[in-house]
């Protein structure tokens, strides 16, 4: 399903760089050699209208990660692991819960959610978490720098076109940004396609952020620059107060 949303009007509804919503991948590639069969869409109906609002990714065989930020306020969640989304693509349904201390905090927000299904979605492998303090053991021994590439996945728009419109084409696409910056509870990835980088738009919310091109999420899609084409700003997965909210889980 296309949908065109003029990127002025999203522009009126955010309120501050920090709070702005990420969302779809831009300048780059959809999925269609299924590399990612463990990222989902998060379905809804909005409006009298069913597309996909946020991403995640399959983390165990009952566990789907997502961004806190992506609750609807309905307790419940519907999940596709189809490349795009159609009106007859199987829906996987399952309990939205989010991090207790998920906040608007602007060193960690612990922007961090599971699905929990109550049967096993079979047929896909899951990805794997990051170890704890994986990012700052690569920062220290020097492995983190302008040069680690990250992959990020997600259904969102694609980058502003004539008149700085979005398009939603609810499908499954990746591109690769390289680091940034690292935070408390950020990590900052850079997706300036001036240097040949990609990255996250509006839609792509909780989608991941691979390390390279392995199935380590080592972050999750939180927000971003307003016109999607500067900075990818994603919740760490690897600190303490998201591994122990995990661990209860998987």
């Amino acid at each position: 399903m296309q949908k065109l949303v003029a990127l002025a009007a999203l522009t009126l509804a955010i309120a501050a760089f920090a709070a702005s919503p990420a969302g779809a991948i831009t300048y780059g590639q959809p999925d269609t050699q299924n590399r990612y069969p463990y990222v989902g869409a998060l379905v809804g109906t909005f409006d009298g209208q069913t597309y996909a609002y946020c991403s995640g990714t399959l983390i165990s065989s009952t566990v789907f990660l997502t961004a806190a930020h992506c609750d609807i306020g309905t307790g419940t969640a519907c999940v596709t692991f189809d490349a795009q989304y159609t009106s007859r693509s199987k829906l996987y349904c399952g309990e939205f819960i989010a991090h207790p201390d998920y906040r608007q905090s602007q060193s960690n927000p612990n922007d961090v959610a599971v699905i929990v299904f109550s049967k096993p979605i079979r047929g896909i492998q899951p990805a794997r978490i990051a170890e704890p303090g994986l990012l700052d053991r690569m920062k220290a021994d020097g492995t983190l720098n302008q040069s680690t590439a990250f992959t990020s996945v997600g259904y969102g728009a694609q980058e502003p076109g004539h008149k700085n419109e979005l398009t939603y084409l609810d499908r499954r696409e990746y591109a690769v940004g390289y680091f940034n910056a690292l935070g408390p509870g950020y990590l900052r990835v850079s997706q300036n396609p001036a240097t040949g980088s990609g990255g996250t738009c509006y839609g792509d919310s909780g989608g991941p952020v691979f390390l390279g091109s392995t199935n380590i999420v080592v972050a999750i899609t939180t927000t971003g620059d307003m016109f999607c084409h500067s900075t990818n700003v994603d919740q760490r997965i690897d600190i303490p107060s998201v591994q122990q909210f995990l661990a209860q889980y998987v």
